[in-house]
């Protein structure tokens, strides 16, 4: 592990009004793609629907398979591992500090190498 990832895993949100430590934030299974967990670090419920912030954990040689967002941009930084995006036809290399730009209704999908994956994922406006 990187010292980015360690600080993501157990980084913190700070806003005026609350600070939300993301250790105590759990992991959830990921409802369609096994071996992908999500950590929902702001919702649609925190920002009136305007975005939301998630870290996603893909488990070394798994993938989010081909999928769209019809009304959302999602971004992802890549925090820890490696693996490849496939972003509307072409196939990506996905690496610690890559950035990649879906545009709503963009097809994508995103698959770990032998390290896993770790991606700092966010959705405008707000996926849930």
């Amino acid at each position: 592990m990187n010292s980015t990832y360690e600080a993501f895993i157990n980084g913190h949100l700070r806003l005026p009004d609350r600070e939300t430590h993301f250790a105590e934030i759990p992991w959830a299974e990921h409802a369609a793609f096994a071996g992908v967990a999500l950590k929902h670090l702001l919702t649609a419920r925190d920002t009136d629907g305007q975005f939301s912030y998630h870290l996603a954990r893909i488990a070394p040689n798994k993938e989010i398979g081909a999928h769209t967002h019809p009304g959302q941009l999602e971004t992802h930084e890549v925090i820890d591992g490696a693996g490849f995006c496939v972003n509307g036809g072409v196939r990506l290399r996905y690496a610690p500090g890559t950035i990649s730009i879906f545009p709503a209704g963009l097809p994508h999908s995103v698959c770990a190498g032998e390290e896993g994956l770790l991606l700092f994922a966010k959705f405008m406006p707000a996926l849930c």
